[in-house]
């Protein structure tokens, strides 16, 4: 279950792929989204990623309770969906300069499309892949659209169920998709590390038959980390240059320095995981020269007897192991033998 995202190799077993979503933190200013671009390549992360839309695209212009975002919603409470849209889409004609500048610091790059409009100007500039946002998973039609690009697809399933899941995955398969990876994900901004659910990211590649990444909305880097123990080999964090610039994404997004520490952290996790093998491991042969033994920690004449005062179990190996101190203490010691001499059977 591996397939290529522009030249990296994305899927079950592989490294983790580190996607930096910038979605409105560019604030408005395309130097900013510039500016985003050449940080998230310093990191080392793999990709980039945009959200293509407009406000016309995603919703209208109305402003009635539907509209509006619940008042206690922590960091956008009480906004018109239209007004928050129009602060955070990233213009069309900022793509081509985005998209150019990704590729020349030799990063993959790649949207979210939520419209035919979004599709089309994603294929001008050959998008190598296309993300599903949690919200647009039950817009079959939109899937289906996509899957009709015959590229891979990226679904990230926050909030839906297993049956919107589902129908989700059957509609990119039939569709012409030439690859799936759901992303396990929590649909709030910020998300409580408690809500992450990270037991669900082996249940999902199990019921589907896919390759299964985190799309992540939890402060810092420990959720995304701990996701590739189970299995996780897609990740996805916001990345800003500052959150104190602020921002509509800002609270929940990496700095540069903490993007790059995931980076690193992620593939260190991926390292770990190693195999099933119990027992030493090459790197630990020098660790058992430093095992106990017991050695002779007096010095002895022949005829002495074997004592705890001139025996005693002491790193490092070499010898008798130290079960043996119940069969050779009252012996008698055949040779002279001085302090610091591995013990073997040989001299008692």
């Amino acid at each position: 279950m591996t397939f290529k995202i522009g030249s990296h190799l994305v899927g079950t077993g592989e490294r983790p792929f580190v996607v930096a979503e910038m979605s409105g933190n560019h604030n408005g200013d395309l130097d900013r989204a510039l500016s985003i671009v050449d940080a998230v390549a310093a990191s080392g992360a793999h990709a980039l990623k945009l959200q293509t839309y407009r406000p016309d695209t995603i919703t209208i212009d109305v402003d009635t309770p539907d509209f509006r975002i619940s008042g206690g919603h922590e960091l956008w409470g009480g906004e018109n969906l239209y007004r928050l849209y129009e602060k955070a889409h990233t213009p069309y004609e900022w793509h081509r300069p985005i998209f150019e500048r990704a590729r020349a610091q030799g990063l993959t790059v790649f949207s979210s499309p939520f419209d035919a409009t979004a599709v089309e100007l994603l294929e001008d500039l050959d998008a190598p892949a296309y993300k599903i946002a949690s919200s647009e998973l039950v817009d079959l039609p939109l899937i289906r659209l996509v899957a009709a690009t015959g590229k891979p697809i990226v679904i990230s399933t926050g909030m839906a169920t297993l049956a919107e899941i589902d129908a989700a995955v059957r509609t990119a398969r039939d569709g012409g998709a030439s690859g799936i990876i759901l992303l396990a994900c929590t649909a709030s901004y910020p998300a409580p590390p408690a809500d992450s659910n990270l037991r669900r990211i082996p249940v999902l590649a199990d019921a589907f038959g896919v390759p299964v990444g985190l799309s992540d909305h939890t402060p810092g880097i420990g959720v995304p980390v701990a996701s590739v123990a189970l299995g996780a080999c897609f990740i996805e964090k916001h990345v800003t240059l500052d959150r104190a610039d602020g921002g509509v994404d800002s609270d929940f997004s990496l700095n540069p320095t903490e993007l790059a520490a995931l980076v690193v952290e992620s593939e260190r996790a991926y390292a770990a995981l190693g195999g099933t093998a119990v027992g030493p491991t090459p790197a630990e042969q020098e660790g058992l020269r430093f095992r106990r033994s017991l050695y002779v920690v007096a010095d002895v004449r022949a005829g002495d007897e074997v004592t705890v005062r001139n025996v005693r179990s002491i790193r490092p190996a070499g010898g008798l192991p130290p079960v043996e101190i119940d069969r050779v203490l009252g012996r008698r010691f055949t040779a002279d033998v001085a302090r610091g001499t591995a013990l073997t059977w040989d001299l008692i």
